[in-house]
């Protein structure tokens, strides 16, 4: 479909959906959100929509230090091997049932026994849960986890209806379609690929600090037409803004730009053990991922694509913050040690892999450029951009080499890294399992001191560095543009665009 085609065909969506409600808040996405069942989102995107709709158990504030939301106050035992929550009270979901501890309760008992939950991994180590009182909730463990409050501030604790959730399972229809949940908009529709429309709800507990009767979600992959729409004033806001267009924003009086470095990473998933494709030089041969890592030039990457923006990076954990291993640092490119990595793997000539990207244009010249450096050593390889949704997936059913992608980063390091690599992860992908690195990532999970949780931490980085699989490339910063006169946006670390207090 042509640009301006594009730009043609939302503009006129967007005249059509003002004319009933005067005060629309309309956001430009970077993809089309997968699923918008809690339990199974797994896409940051996701995220972005859940924040107007499903209200967390636990939130974070700007430092991303958790808080309340709709639990208003948490203690662990005294052993640690359960969690007592105390609710909030007069919550309603929207179908008006009551929010309560045996309806959060279900909830949970969904997100770890549906089938293809995404939550699983995150809940592992919940035992059960119980309703100790009408507004209190207890979430027994099998063994201390000081990461359960962390993965309760995110996918893991949005709340929803479970009534309306077990209604659509029993019926095999996808709760993703119509969600019910507690947020400060309710559903109305989504077409895919095209819009996602959220209506203020009004017996919302908080709903005066909501000043937008509707909020309107657009999925709009090629960044120029994304920001040509809210030049045009057809769009409030965009998310992710191409790193190109920054300077140019800033010196736009009509636009208000804004950035924060986020708590995730970049990098290549590469495919190691799932299905037939995992068989190739790339997946079956950790030396031919060294290589493939010596070949590119992460600052140049940074430069080239991102403006400078970005930060180049070598672990989950970027360089410089309290997580990353500082005995691993980022590798200069070496052409010379790629090509002897190549020649001790046993590659006698040219070898080339599939590589799956995004279908932005960000994305895309990422991909390019990584291309180009491997073309150099000897690795030809070849892009298929696809739609986000799309893509991952494509990696879930082990139709791919390798995937350029990312994940948004969560405020424990856990949800960074466990999910990813260990060999029951929910987001695993590339299917890599090791047993050393599962026990150095389980029992961080059990101790409370951060600076023994980091020596584990390091002990598994070592390994992941030695077999690669995943390839670190680089950390985003969130880039946000905003029309002139929209008030009280603050940009966070998780990348989560919060409605609350924002007019204009």
């Amino acid at each position: 479909m042509k640009t301006s085609h594009i730009l043609a065909t939302l503009l006129t969506s967007a005249a059509l959906t003002s004319t009933a409600f005067a005060a629309d808040m309309r956001i430009g996405l970077n993809e089309d959100p997968d699923s918008l069942d809690p339990a199974r989102s797994r896409t940051f995107v996701s995220s972005l929509v859940y924040e107007s709709l499903c209200n967390r158990l636990v939130n974070t504030d700007e430092n991303m230090d958790p808080i309340g939301e709709l639990a208003t106050s948490w203690d662990w035992t005294d052993d640690g091997m359960a969690l007592v929550m105390q609710l909030r009270e007069g919550v309603v979901h929207h179908d008006g049932t009551a929010f309560n501890a045996e309806s959060a309760k279900r909830v949970l008992d969904r997100n770890l026994s549906l089938e293809d939950s995404r939550r699983k991994s995150e809940l592992a180590s919940v035992e059960s849960v119980e309703a100790t009182g009408e507004h209190e909730l207890t979430i027994h463990l099998t063994a201390p986890d000081v990461t359960l409050v962390a993965q309760l501030a995110h996918h893991a604790g949005r709340m929803y209806s479970p009534d309306a959730a077990e209604a659509a399972d029993e019926a095999g229809t996808n709760f993703g379609t119509a969600p019910v949940c507690t947020g400060p908009y309710s559903f109305v529709e989504r077409v895919e690929g095209d819009r996602i429309v959220l209506e203020k709800f009004a017996d919302y507990w908080e709903a005066d600090e909501y000043h937008y009767d509707r909020v309107i979600y657009l999925p709009i992959p090629d960044t120029t037409v994304r920001l040509a729409n809210v030049r045009a004033g057809d769009l409030d806001m965009i998310e992710r803004t191409a790193p190109s267009d920054a300077a140019s924003i800033q010196n736009d009086p009509n636009l208000q730009f804004f950035d924060i470095v986020n708590l995730g990473y970049q990098g290549m998933t590469i495919n190691v053990g799932n299905g037939p494709r995992a068989e190739g030089p790339l997946g079956s041969n950790k030396l031919v991922r060294q290589a493939v890592s010596y070949a590119i030039d992460r600052e140049a990457l940074n430069q080239v694509a991102f403006e400078g923006l970005y930060v180049p990076g070598n672990q989950w954990a970027a360089p410089g913050t309290a997580w990353y291993s500082e005995d691993l640092p980022v590798p200069e490119r070496n052409v010379e040690r790629a090509r002897e990595l190549l020649e001790e793997a046993g590659i006698d000539g040219r070898i080339s892999f599939e590589l799956q990207t995004g279908n932005s244009p960000v994305a895309m010249q990422a991909g390019q450029m990584v291309q180009a450096m491997l073309a150099e050593v000897g690795i030809d390889v070849q892009l298929r951009a696809t739609e986000f949704a799309t893509l991952l997936a494509q990696n879930a059913a082990g139709n791919f080499d390798a995937s350029l992608q990312g994940w948004s980063g969560r405020i424990d390091p856990d949800a960074n890294v466990h999910s990813f690599v260990s060999c029951e992860g929910a987001n695993n992908d590339e299917h890599y399992c090791n047993e050393e690195v599962d026990r150095l990532l389980n029992e961080a999970r059990t101790l409370a001191d951060p600076a023994e949780r980091k020596a584990l931490y390091d002990e598994a980085n070592a390994i992941l560095q030695d077999e690669l699989p995943l390839i670190y490339l680089y950390h985003t910063k969130y880039l946000y543009t905003l029309r002139d006169g929209i008030e009280g946006f603050v940009p966070y670390a998780d990348g989560i665009i919060r409605l609350r207090g924002i007019s204009g």
